[in-house]
């Protein structure tokens, strides 16, 4: 069984390539019993879209590679911390766990909508969180 460090790697490249195309670098992944069934990252400024997160986008990819809309069985690696829409859709889904990076503190979950989860969800914090937030950090610094 690969460990949360080695999925939220997969997490990273995905964000690696969000900013390689300019986009907010956020990558998620899904893992369902120990298999990637899902990538993705930010696609908002490719698709004109406020919704198109990296969470959104690998939750729609991950419910059609299963064939149903609840992902109770699976686990999302995201990078930074899900803002709240992000958490919102994550609650419907009944995903089983998040692992995220970097915490957000000005956008986050945890800040504004703490209860958006699933009440069976659970939440692992800090995995990779220096590398996660040094990559948001550089291409902000990039863009001011």
């Amino acid at each position: 069984m690969a460990d949360d460090n080695f999925y939220m790697k997969q997490a990273l490249a995905e964000a690696n390539a969000a900013y390689k195309q300019g986009e907010i670098p956020i990558g998620a992944v899904v893992v369902c019993r120990d298999k990637i069934i899902a990538k993705s990252h930010n696609l908002t400024e490719l698709l004109h879209d406020v919704t198109a997160h990296a969470e959104m986008q690998a939750i729609t990819s991950a419910a059609e590679h299963l064939g149903g809309k609840y992902l109770n069985d699976c686990t999302l690696y995201v990078t930074v911390e899900p803002c709240v829409m992000c958490a919102g859709a994550l609650g419907w889904s009944q995903i089983s766990r998040i692992v995220y990076g970097a915490p957000d503190e000005k956008r986050g979950y945890s800040r504004f909508a703490p209860q958006a989860l699933h009440p069976r969800t659970e939440v692992t914090s800090g995995v990779m969180a220096d590398e996660c937030a040094e990559l948001m950090q550089r291409f902000f610094k990039e863009k001011r």
